[in-house]
């Protein structure tokens, strides 16, 4: 039947709304598609559950093809086996955590790893019955501290997450590829640009991780990618350690007071005015930062790290809560000075004046970790954790040592790729899909063992893969709009084809109709703006904003059997007869 917009349950706005950030949101607003009832939360009204459900459709298609099936669990599940995999804690403030009547703790689930494996196991202890692929299209909840940018990172969300299970590593990598393989050819039918990259697992745990990205300015997340090939999100890329160097032979470090240098800047300036070198100037990379980080730890205890990283580099958080996670990381405060009085805040080194160095097997008990470019043999500029004074000619291996490595530090344009693939650049990316190994770490922990060909009990492994299905219809939005509203693909618009009825000629609104009742009758999904006493500017202006690719306007030549084929792409009309419509779309 045909779709009247008289009837249709939908406003359009003239003003965007006051809290939208980005494009996708004010428009999906403006169009009504969505509303917003909370922070990061949103209803669906009946033009955005279309498209919704065309996205959907795609990703049903596409994974079923090669043998997955659908299930659906419960948002709402117990806290028991959350605990037993750690992540109830593991989570932290993000998780929703809720009480029955009963007082019996419960959660909004964020991921249900868990559930699809204690239904694997209460339903399957044979090898017979695997390999399996199953998946569910679910709403998802995460307490997000800034939900912002409308359905791009919202509390409640709607993802599509599957699960595969195997008993070798090696049916593993089958079914990795079989989903690997279908989100390409789901992002590919959905029009949206994509680079896969590899991805740290995070809470997720597991081994092989990849991300599927959308290539987009307002992306949250950093990527790099080489000319050769390799591609990986900032958090997962691992910098080429620098090979130790001899230092036999080299001069003893010296401490110089250097008043007012609190920065590296500064530092360097008084340097190449009061130290100067007899080869070149000194720069920022010549100094050693020693960055200050508090963790919170999951059991709540506090500690005090401190990470070297040259001085022409900062610390990106982001890669410092892949480095020390689960704990909660932050610049440490005033009160993590106060208890550890021997780190001289603008002064920071590895050496102190008492002739001890940083370290947890230290008299200072602190760890000092560094980043994989201060190799043995090294030399720094660096604080010598007095009020205006620098150690020069500090030698790493042979002055300091260090309690290990850590990927802190940001990643530049320019730095090496780690396969040898050339100079990394830096782009920016929105995630809409990721494929885990996770291997057997919830298998382990939930007991999921079934018997094998000689009757012996091994441990399943798994994979999980994940696509933001909300989120992709923001993305799409994203990428496909102009500055008069939405144009979504053919291939997930909420009509085929968007008729007009204009003017105030009954032969208009006739014409339309036998117009759109011939569409529909061939197969086509049709939106009829048939509302009465609305001006053709206001009906133009909706459907733009609404976004039907394919516009049919009934006016002028309605009398004369004519319409006009308005496509909204190219923003080009074409005049010919209605009988020819058909045929021309």
């Amino acid at each position: 039947m045909v779709t009247r917009l008289s009837q249709l349950f939908v406003r359009t706005l003239r003003e965007d709304p006051a809290d939208a950030e980005v494009a996708s949101h004010r428009l999906l607003v403006r169009a009504g598609y969505i509303r917003r009832q909370a922070p990061g939360i949103f209803a669906w009204l009946p033009l955005g559950l279309k498209v919704r459900r065309k996205i959907e459709a795609v990703i049903r298609e596409e994974l079923e093809a090669f043998g997955a099936q659908e299930v659906h669990f419960p948002a709402l599940l117990p806290r028991e086996p959350y605990e037993q995999t750690g992540r109830w804690e593991e989570y932290g403030d993000a998780l929703f955590r809720l009480q029955d009547r009963k007082g019996a703790d419960y959660l909004l689930a964020p991921t249900h790893e868990e559930v699809f494996t204690l239904t694997v196991k209460d339903l399957y202890s044979s090898y017979k019955d695997l390999p399996l692929s199953i998946y569910q299209i679910q709403d998802k909840y995460r307490d997000e501290a800034r939900p912002r940018a409308g359905l791009l990172r919202g509390r409640e969300f709607s993802m599509k997450d599957s699960y595969s299970f195997d008993v070798t590593d090696e049916g593993l990598d089958v079914s990795y590829q079989q989903h690997r393989d279908a989100y390409e050819r789901i992002f590919t039918r959905l029009g949206l640009e994509y680079v896969i990259v590899q991805a740290d697992a995070g809470a997720m745990g597991g081994s092989r991780s990849e991300e599927f990205l959308h290539p987009t300015p307002i992306g949250e997340d950093t990527f790099v990618r080489s000319a050769g090939g390799y591609a990986a999100n900032v958090e997962a890329y691992r910098t080429t350690p620098v090979e130790a160097v001899p230092f036999d032979g080299l001069p003893e470090a010296q401490v110089h007071d250097t008043p007012g240098t609190p920065t590296i800047a500064t530092l360097v300036d008084l340097a190449n005015a009061e130290h100067p070198r007899p080869d070149r100037a000194w720069t920022a990379a010549d100094t050693l930062k020693n960055v200050v980080l508090g963790l919170t730890h999951l059991d709540g205890t506090r500690e005090v790290v401190v990470v070297g990283i040259p001085g022409d580099r900062e610390v990106d958080l982001k890669r410092a809560e892949v480095q020390f996670a689960p704990a909660v990381v932050e610049p440490a405060t005033e009160d993590d000075f106060e208890a550890h009085p021997l780190l001289v805040k603008g002064y920071i080194g590895p050496w102190l004046p008492t002739g001890a160095v940083l370290g947890a097997e230290s008299a200072t008990g602190i760890r000092y970790l560094l980043d994989p470019r201060v190799a043995d043999g090294t030399e720094w500029i660096t604080g010598a954790n007095a009020d205006g004074r620098h150690v020069f000619g500090l030698v790493a291996g042979r002055d300091f040592a260090s309690d290990g490595t850590a990927e802190v530090a940001e990643v530049k344009a320019g730095d090496p790729a780690p396969d040898g693939s050339g100079p990394l650049e830096l782009a920016r990316g929105m995630e809409i899909g990721h494929v885990f190994q996770l291997g057997r770490k919830y298998a382990e922990a939930l007991g999921l063992q079934v018997l094998d060909e000689n009757g012996k009990l091994v441990t399943v492994t798994m994979g999980s893969y994940g696509i933001g299905v909300t989120r992709i219809m923001a993305v799409i939005a994203e990428g496909t709009h102009d500055d008069k509203g939405l144009l979504w693909p053919a291939e997930v618009a909420p009509f085929d084809v968007h008729v007009i009825a204009t003017g105030k000629d009954a032969a208009a609104l006739e014409l339309a109709e036998r117009v759109s009742a011939d569409l529909e009758a061939a197969g086509r999904d049709v939106l009829l703006d048939d509302r009465p006493k609305v001006s053709p500017g206001v009906k133009f202006g909706d459907a733009e904003l609404i976004g039907v690719p394919t516009i049919v306007i009934c006016g002028r030549g309605a009398a004369d059997g004519e319409v006009e084929l308005w496509d909204r792409r190219t923003d080009t009309r074409t005049t010919l007869p209605a009988q020819d419509l058909l045929g021309s779309l």
